[in-house]
């Protein structure tokens, strides 16, 4: 069942990936409003993580090596 789950939240993630593609090349306004509610969304996520991201006393710091 939470597969089914991860794999509809995995297609509206791609979906609306292309949403915000179509609507920079002038889709219609569906699309627009679709890609306004996907931006928002990641929006949302980001900062949540920056709130909540400070918790743990590891993680990537930016600093790798190349």
């Amino acid at each position: 069942m939470i597969l089914y789950v991860l794999i509809g939240v995995l297609v509206l993630a791609v979906a609306g990936c292309a949403c915000v593609v179509w609507a920079a090349r002038g889709g219609p306004r569906w699309v627009r409003a679709v890609a306004t509610v996907t931006l928002l969304g990641g929006e949302v996520a980001r900062a949540g993580q920056r709130r909540g991201g400070r918790r743990g006393g590891g993680g990537d710091d930016g600093g790798g090596s190349d």
